[in-house]
């Protein structure tokens, strides 16, 4: 069964492309790679960008871009999602063109937020630079991953498992009527996850892993003098082991900044199940927010 390898890229509206600018490259070491007054795309790793961020009139994540192996592969999600109900549009060349793809479809997820099945991100000429001297961990295990809010759990499931082809990697009860589901579509321990919680809807957080500790530190560090509104304090994650800390965008929804997330190998992992999100820290500024 063809499935999704892996998070790609994420396209995001926002109102102040100045403050994406400090935000992503002097406290999390992203670089520029296009800056307009309009558009600011940034890269991670020697792909030609992982995050596009685009001036409007609202901010949030408008599309999340899932890479497929291939044509064929894209082709047999596509019509999957279409026997299941899903409207999926084929994209047009310029659509195609302007991702820097080359084959896209798109669809909206249950709770309306738009998704992109893409093959073939375009590889960069220029070796990626970044102005804090940042290593991020992709390569096959993507880019990172998403935590998503969703009054639809069940339709969720259904999608990301049963028709996209992840695999459960674990649950956390965060608290009395909310559990998170965490799914893997690689090597990293979740690429996915989503918990149901009628209050809040849309993306929560993105998560960017760097390959040294210290470079978490240095921008913790940055952040407590005020680089970042903190979403939530430095600690380690149960299930993944992640040592991280969260801070607010300028668009609203969180980034997680952390080192050392577990690895899954399918031939021997067995799902588990937690009834806290860390060992210790990660402690809220806002206490109302759930710990997630």
């Amino acid at each position: 069964m063809a499935e999704v390898i892996g998070l790609g890229y994420v396209i995001v509206e926002a109102r102040d492309l100045g403050a994406w600018k400090a935000f992503a490259s002097d406290l999390l070491g992203l670089e520029a790679a296009v800056e307009t007054p309009d558009r600011l795309r940034l890269r991670m790793d020697d792909k030609t960008y992982r995050l596009d961020i685009r001036r409007g009139d609202t901010d949030g994540v408008t599309a999340i871009g899932w890479e497929v192996r291939g044509p064929e592969e894209l082709e047999e999600i596509a019509a999957r999602l279409e026997s299941d109900g899903y409207s999926v549009e084929r994209a047009a060349e310029d659509a195609v063109k302007a991702r820097q793809v080359s084959g896209l479809v798109e669809f909206d997820d249950p709770g309306g937020q738009r998704l992109e099945l893409f093959w073939g991100l375009l590889e960069a000429n220029e070796r990626f630079v970044s102005p804090t001297g940042a290593r991020f961990v992709t390569g096959r295990g993507g880019m990172g991953h998403v935590f998503q809010f969703t009054a639809e759990d069940a339709a969720h499931r259904r999608l990301y498992q049963d028709l996209l082809g992840f695999r459960l990697s674990d649950v956390i009860e965060f608290a009395p009527g909310m559990t998170g589901t965490f799914l893997h579509a690689n090597e990293r321990h979740h690429s996915f996850a989503f918990a149901s919680l009628p209050a809040l809807s849309g993306v929560g957080h993105l998560m960017f892993e760097v390959t040294e500790l210290d470079l978490v530190g240095r921008a913790w560090d940055k952040v407590l003098a005020g680089a970042a509104p903190v979403a939530a304090s430095f600690g380690k994650h149960t299930n993944d082991e992640m040592l991280s800390f969260y801070v607010k965008t300028p668009s609203g929804f969180q980034v997680e900044y952390g080192y050392g997330g577990k690895l899954i190998d399918d031939a021997t992992w067995a799902p588990a199940r937690y009834d806290a999100a860390s060992y210790w820290g990660h402690h809220r500024a806002d206490p109302s927010e759930p710990d997630v």
